[in-house]
């Protein structure tokens, strides 16, 4: 006689943002799981109370924190906004994941680097942070390992979905709208299919139920490039005749410094979780493959 396995229980912040909208998506496909999506509307993960008092009432042994403040721009005008979400939000959570036994995933980014590296940057190297959204997320790592030192952070890079805001769904809507667009050519790093991450986070999850994995991981997809080449990869996929001009960060003036190179080395999370990792190229054709036929 086999006894049946216990369902259990994975809580995600941040359900309404393109990673917790993936994550909603491809939950139908593990059956031994029971998803609990919120958003912050329904669990404000910055009220420390209020993510005590649901805690205390669910059953909860693994906490997927999409949840983030991710305009990078406004960031330099919202730094205590930023700050609350990135930070102490994300030290609420991590408080309560270790009263609970509650393994915490937290979602990080390649913005913790300054960009002057030139080769992909390990989960060893140094941060040098540019601006306050990537002090921010920095501090919510700190404070993610502090308040539980068995939290996993995944860090990643240049992050589209079919779903939300995001760079892919901006240039098509721009190469519909526009003749010609200019996209700044010389910021270097790996486009990331969230559906590709959402799948990467599972494989933590149902790998750390074997293995006692904690720290910092990198995860993107495959290759590298430039937000230009990236450009016209979404421009020949859609069979766009937008004409897209290169132009230097120089030229392209924003509030938040940009890193100038952010690929990251993925090697470690490949091992440790026997993870396979798509190139950017072939994800970006899935995805857009999905907005077409969502007619987006």
């Amino acid at each position: 006689m086999f006894l049946k396995a216990k369902i259990q229980t994975i809580l995600v912040t941040g359900a309404d943002g393109q990673l917790g909208k993936e994550l909603q998506a491809l939950a139908p496909g593990y059956p031994t799981y029971q998803f609990l999506f919120v958003t912050k509307e329904k669990l404000p993960i910055d009220d420390a109370e209020a993510v005590s008092t649901y805690f205390n009432g669910h059953s909860i042994e693994y906490c997927i924190n999409c949840a983030a403040y991710t305009a990078v721009d406004k960031a330099e005008s919202e730094a205590e906004t930023a700050f609350l979400i990135n930070a102490q939000a994300t030290a609420n959570l991590a408080k309560v994941c270790l009263e609970h036994e509650v393994r915490f995933i937290h979602i990080s980014t390649d913005y913790v680097f300054d960009g002057t590296a030139k080769q992909p940057y390990k989960e060893t190297d140094a941060t040098n942070t540019m601006g306050v959204y990537g002090e921010s997320k920095l501090k919510g790592e700190e404070l993610a390992l502090q308040n539980d030192p068995s939290t996993i952070i995944i860090r990643t890079s240049w992050l589209y979905s079919s779903f939300g805001n995001n760079f892919v769904k901006t240039m098509i809507r721009l190469m519909k709208e526009k003749k010609s667009i200019n996209v700044v050519n010389d910021q270097f790093g790996s486009p990331t299919y969230a559906a590709d991450l959402a799948s990467a986070i599972m494989k933590t999850i149902t790998t750390s139920r074997r293995k006692k994995k904690q720290g910092i991981y990198h995860y993107a997809n495959a290759g590298s490039t430039n937000w230009y080449e990236f450009a016209v990869m979404i421009k020949k996929l859609i069979g766009s005749k937008c004409i897209i001009n290169p132009i230097p960060t120089s030229q392209y003036t924003t509030a938040a410094k940009r890193p100038q190179y952010t690929v990251l080395d993925t090697a470690k999370i490949q091992q440790s979780f026997n993870i396979e990792i798509p190139a950017w190229e072939d994800s970006l054709k899935d995805c857009i493959t999905k907005i077409k036929s969502a007619g987006l």
